[in-house]
């Protein structure tokens, strides 16, 4: 048995372990000890293992336009070998960081496997993101190589450095043409060991509230990291797995990459400029997808069409991201007869808590901890493990694989996000006698009125409730008497028109449903502020609402 098929066997039984207990979650926490080899790379170790004379669909993409495309394991296997090849010759070597700004296409998946074959370092990046934002990771990820689309190919003409330019689909003066991978050799050897906490990736976090920090992962803690993902989906070998989410993002590796492709399922992708929800549930039947992750943006905007359009449901879906609200979840139980579970997780780790298949749920919460990790709430004040109320962490007196290896070149952030034996998410959760952990928010976006304690989260989802609200998004607003109040930013559903008509109607049903110290006071429609990765720039709408609006509506202006 060579070391490669070992390495490969230690990540099996691990795997096979979750797989055979994916209904079971007791046994499977209970039980599950991370794989943590000395040396490790999930592209030759692992995928190409389970490629070898391997038919079955490994990737499934289609176009707006019809067009379609299929790759098997065996050809996807040969076809990054080429690539890495090729990027050889172009002096991609160890630790080299390449930065990859590709959309949902075969090359994408290519790269990400001839890259890890090298031992490069990938930076993934949104083909959303424009000259100022590359030039500020190229300059701190020390890229030293872009693949690109050619069509992106003119963003970097103001981008200084020397590096390695590369387009794909099509040529332009300056750069290598991917299209040439074609021609190189298929057969690829390694030209040295890749250690498990070798460097693999690089992630500029989306940047909600300030510079996006530079989060590193290795060769084991996305690649094994993700055992934890593929548990909480509940893949199985066979299944058609269909994740809607960026490329440049985390969420796109947990799910588009090492989840599926750790249970030998098919990664599904249906490309379109404008979200068409029936379209998409068409394409989703014709392809036969068994297992559905979507982000609360995408879960809302399904809601509002005739869910009843897909005539075969997955068998298992998921939102991750941000949380899902509650009456979004019972809506898609009505008619496609399956729960959508939450889960939690971040840039930094692999999902930490979630409601994995076999679950009982309970309504808000995110589950329980995933196999492989030790949750632990820390008491706001003493610092604490142990608090039914407190930051949710990481116990760090056994290390989880899937934890970042640290903020790249930050030691201070690191040191912080560390401290004390822990891992510190930021973000503040509650725990039941049951161990299920209920998302309270964003330690930042938890704040004060009338000296109670407003969880934003809690009041979005009450107004989610309302057949008008299509999002919502709340912050404090100052207030003389109680130094602030919750005020709402609404996006309204299709049929109903901002104006006091419809603030009148929401502010009636948040009286109705919230009590009186949670209520929201003020209102205003509009579109949210979001980062290119979909999230809600809270501290946008923070500033605006300290800035003062007129064209805000106050509760007391309806008595």
């Amino acid at each position: 048995m060579t070391a490669t098929t070992g390495r490969a066997e230690e990540f099996r039984a691990a795997r096979d372990f979750l797989l055979e207990h994916r209904t079971d979650h007791t046994t499977a926490y209970e039980g599950f000890r991370w794989p943590r080899p000395e040396l490790f790379n999930w592209a030759l170790d692992w995928f190409d293992v389970i490629a070898r004379d391997n038919d079955r669909t490994a990737l499934h993409i289609v176009e707006e336009d019809g067009g379609r495309v299929e790759v098997s394991f065996a050809e996807m296997s040969e076809r990054s070998n080429r690539v890495a090849n090729w990027l050889r010759e172009r002096g991609v070597g160890a630790e080299d960081r390449v930065l990859v700004m590709l959309g949902n296409q075969v090359e994408l998946w290519e790269t990400a496997l001839a890259a890890m074959k090298l031992r490069a370092v990938v930076i993934p990046a949104t083909p959303l993101l424009g000259p100022a934002d590359l030039e500020d990771r190229v300059e701190r990820g020390r890229v030293r190589h872009v693949v690109v689309r050619a069509e992106d190919a003119g963003k970097f003409d103001a981008v200084p450095g020397d590096y390695t330019r590369i387009a794909v689909g099509g040529t332009r003066p300056g750069w290598h043409a991917y299209e040439e991978t074609a021609d190189a050799d298929a057969v690829f050897e390694p030209d040295g060991p890749t250690h498990a906490d070798d460097p693999l990736m690089l992630y500029f976090t989306s940047g909600t509230t300030a510079r996006p920090k530079l989060v590193e992962h290795t060769h084991v803690s996305y690649p094994i990291g993700h055992l934890a993902t593929m548990y909480w989906i509940g893949l199985k070998p066979g299944d058609v797995h269909l994740n809607i989410s960026s490329p440049g993002w985390a969420k796109h590796a947990w799910s588009n990459l090492f989840a599926p492709w750790n249970a030998e399922a098919t990664v599904f992708l249906y490309n379109y400029t404008r979200f068409d929800a029936g379209r998409l549930m068409a394409e989703m039947d014709r392809a036969g997808v068994t297992t559905f992750c979507a982000p609360p943006t995408v879960w809302r905007m399904l809601i509002q069409a005739d869910l009843g359009l897909l005539r075969t449901p997955p068998r298992e879906v998921v939102a991750a991201g941000e949380p899902l609200n509650p009456e979004v979840i019972e809506q898609v139980r009505r008619a496609w007869g399956v729960t959508i579970r939450d889960g939690f997780g971040q840039t930094e780790t692999a999902v930490q808590v979630s409601n994995s298949p076999g679950q009982r749920l309970k309504t808000g919460s995110m589950g329980r901890p995933s196999p492989g990790f030790r949750v632990e709430l820390l008491d706001p004040v003493t610092g604490a493990p142990g608090a039914t109320e407190g930051e949710i962490c990481l116990d760090l007196s056994e290390r989880p694989v899937g934890l970042m290896t640290g903020y790249h070149g930050d030691p201070d952030r690191t040191a912080e996000a560390m401290a004390g034996g822990y891992y510190r998410t930021g973000d503040i959760g509650s725990r039941d006698a049951d161990g299920y952990i209920t998302y309270v928010g964003r330690a930042d976006d938890v704040f004060k009125a009338s000296d109670y304690k407003i969880s934003p989260f809690e009041l979005e989802s009450a107004l989610l409730e309302h057949e008008a609200v299509a999002e919502a998004a709340v912050v404090p607003a100052p207030d003389e008497l109680r130094l602030a109040v919750p005020k709402a930013y609404v996006v309204l559903a299709a049929g109903y028109e901002p104006g006091p008509d419809t603030a009148k109607l929401l502010f009636e049903h948040a009286r109705t449903v919230l009590s009186p110290y949670k209520r929201i006071r003020r209102l205003e429609f509009g579109e949210l502020p979001k980062t290119v990765s979909g999230k809600i720039r809270r501290i946008e709408l923070r500033e605006a609402t300290a800035a003062g609006s007129d064209a805000e509506y106050r509760e007391e202006d309806f008595r």
